[in-house]
């Protein structure tokens, strides 16, 4: 396949790898394809839901099997695609961490190790439904988000784990000796304290504890305010940053993208545009050319009639007689 110029020449072919993935791309990129997709992560899902009941597995284990390999068979040749959209250009397709994803979770499903691990492979086809992030963007803000809150997240726990030690080393040696069954041993302290947090049972435990000392409304009262008000809060702000951070980058990305068109597209605009310019050049030199040769046509004819005139004054003061 051949470029069409302006100028009507015919530009340099297209390779085999530019004109594979133009077709790829073309086909990649419309709503057609990835709705089919959508739809096959969907069956995929149901078709998981299904196998949990024992009756349904039984009776149609052959169609459950036909099903999983039509959907595996799909998911290859979307993989495979993609993979060939990008042909002209593969390190795009690694700076994209959805393609790494698909490829790593269709490439598995092929490995000896996995085919033959029933619970592998049912992990592996459930982490295919976390495909549907890539077409659906408001989730994919939210796993961005989640994604970037993990250092906020490890610090958080890192405060919060010792926040519960504290407490569970206190917990235990004002009520270690009259309540073993919750504060018995660090372990079980730190248990107890961290299914309070929730604020689940806090009221039974707060009675609990003022049947041994009156210190335990403090020691509770303390422990609520900072754990379940102050730490949850902390780590609600640390997410919500996160969001906000992921949804501009959603926002911003069309605009740092480069245009949706091909490097082939793109070299033919360049091509034109080197035409256009040499076109106008090539006018300005011809328009030049004209300009001095008009310039030079002047200056001769104005020599020429200055000659004549100083030839008529030398005739008219010569004396009479004279040759």
């Amino acid at each position: 396949m051949q470029d069409q110029r302006n100028d009507g020449t015919e530009a340099t072919p297209r390779p085999a790898r530019e004109e594979l993935a133009r077709r790829c791309r073309t086909v990649t990129e419309a709503r057609w394809f990835a709705l089919g997709v959508f739809a096959v992560i969907l069956a995929n899902a149901a078709l998981l839901g299904i196998e949990t009941y024992p009756g349904l597995a039984a009776d149609w284990h052959h169609w459950l099997r036909l099903a999983e390999h039509a959907c595996l068979a799909a998911f290859t040749v979307e993989i495979l695609l993609r993979l060939a959209a990008h042909a002209d250009r593969p390190r795009d397709f690694a700076k994209d961490p959805w393609n790494l994803f698909d490829l790593a979770v269709v490439l598995c499903a092929f490995l000896p190790v996995v085919r033959e691990n029933t619970t592998v492979l049912r992990l592996l086809r459930l982490a295919r439904v976390l495909r549907t992030a890539r077409f659906l963007p408001q989730l994919r803000v939210v796993l961005v988000a989640v994604a970037r809150s993990l250092p906020g997240t490890l610090s958080f726990l890192l405060v919060g784990g010792l926040v519960l030690y504290v407490y569970a080393m206190v917990g235990w040696v004002f009520f270690g000796r009259h309540d073993p069954e919750h504060y018995g041993s660090i372990g079980r302290a730190v248990l107890t304290l961290f299914l309070l947090m929730t604020l689940d049972g806090i009221g039974d435990a707060v009675h609990a504890g003022l049947e041994i000392s009156r210190w335990s409304l403090v020691y509770y009262a303390s422990y609520v305010l900072l754990a379940s008000f102050v730490l949850v809060n902390v780590l609600i702000g640390v997410v919500l940053t996160s969001l906000d951070d992921a949804r501009e980058t959603e926002r911003d990305e069309p605009q740092r993208q480069d245009p949706p068109a091909s490097e082939d597209e793109g070299r033919r605009l360049l091509l034109e545009r080197i035409a256009t310019a040499r076109r106008a050049l090539d006018d300005l030199e011809q328009d030049l050319v004209q300009s001095a040769v008009r310039n030079v046509d002047a200056d001769v004819g104005e020599v020429t009639g200055g000659n004549g005139d100083s030839c008529y004054i030398a005739q008219s003061s010569s004396p009479r007689g004279a040759p």
